[in-house]
């Protein structure tokens, strides 16, 4: 049986806790097989905001900007606990464009 291995990256957003109590959060990329030979994302930076239920943004956690070429960058966060629910989002950016962006959304 011949079978396709599936290649290319994605971003990943882990947040850990309940309520509005985030315990442990992180992002990052991951690669798979050839995407992972490349030369990677240079000028690099990850951030992390909050927003309200109505999509206000009111934090903005700013990852600072990494100069070096990376195939699998990544960054935590602090735990903290939330002043509302709304959601929490990470976003990568290269070379000060971001790329790409995941979001949870933090209930009742």
């Amino acid at each position: 049986m011949t079978m396709k291995v599936p290649t290319g990256c994605m971003f990943t957003h882990i947040i850990r806790g309940g309520g509005k109590k985030i315990t442990y959060q992180n992002a990052g990329v991951d690669c798979a097989f050839v995407a992972a030979l490349g030369t990677g994302f240079c000028n690099w930076r990850i951030d992390f905001t909050y927003a309200n239920t109505n999509n206000k943004t009111y934090r903005t956690s700013r990852g600072r900007t990494h100069p070096e070429c990376k195939i699998d960058p990544m960054r935590n966060n602090s735990p903290q606990t939330l002043p509302r629910y709304g959601k929490a989002c990470a976003h990568l950016h290269v070379n000060g464009v971001r790329r790409v962006s995941q979001c949870h959304h933090i209930t009742k």
